[in-house]
């Protein structure tokens, strides 16, 4: 069993935010790979299903953003599951608007969310599927950057939100470079 964390931050305020990609990944592939029912559970919301033949839990911490690895340890303890079997899906500045780059371990990149997993399951190794926002140009401007919500002009949210819900079983096999070429493709602009 994998578990995949979306991180963001609960309540509908925060629903279109920046920030809150992670949550809307997991919503899509729940919905796509017709998941059972969200429900309050480990300090989040979560949801079980199998993508290409992968048992999946996925969670979204009702912790807020800084204090996710709570939750993420909570669900991990009680699922058994090891940090190298664990997925978050996540906002990155550093990536142009909607391009994909997943890693095993390493930093936080000052991710106040990955920042708290790594705190929580005292280690840097799990995984990371980067979800490029966009940075807005100065560090002074980051903070209502991540926590704005999209524009109507973003166009390339939803195609990437459904292109990341198509090729999640690549990504449920391990087959990580697969899963972002297939995304690539998915999401590229139709002439």
């Amino acid at each position: 069993m994998l578990l995949w964390v979306g991180l963001g931050n609960p309540g509908p305020e925060h629903a279109r935010q920046r920030h809150n990609i992670g949550f809307m990944a997991v919503d899509a592939i729940a919905r796509k790979h017709g998941f059972s029912a969200w429900r309050k559970r480990w300090k989040g919301e979560a949801c079980d299903g199998t993508v290409g033949g992968v048992k999946l839990a996925l969670l979204k911490p009702m912790t807020f953003m800084n204090a996710s690895g709570d939750a993420v340890q909570a669900a991990a303890a009680f699922l058994k599951i090891a940090p190298a079997d664990i997925w978050a899906l996540h906002d990155e500045l550093d990536l142009a608007p909607g391009k994909v780059r997943v890693k095993q371990g390493g930093g936080t990149a000052g991710h106040n969310g990955l920042r708290d997993m790594q705190r929580a399951l005292a280690t840097p190794g799990f995984g990371r599927v980067r979800l490029g926002i966009g940075h807005p140009g100065h560090k002074d401007r980051v903070t209502g950057h991540v926590l704005g919500n999209f524009a109507k002009v973003e166009t390339w949210v939803e195609p990437l939100l459904d292109a990341v819900a198509d090729a999640a079983p690549l990504l449920a096999a391990g087959r990580t470079e697969e899963f972002m070429t297939r995304v690539a493709l998915l999401t590229q602009e139709k002439p």
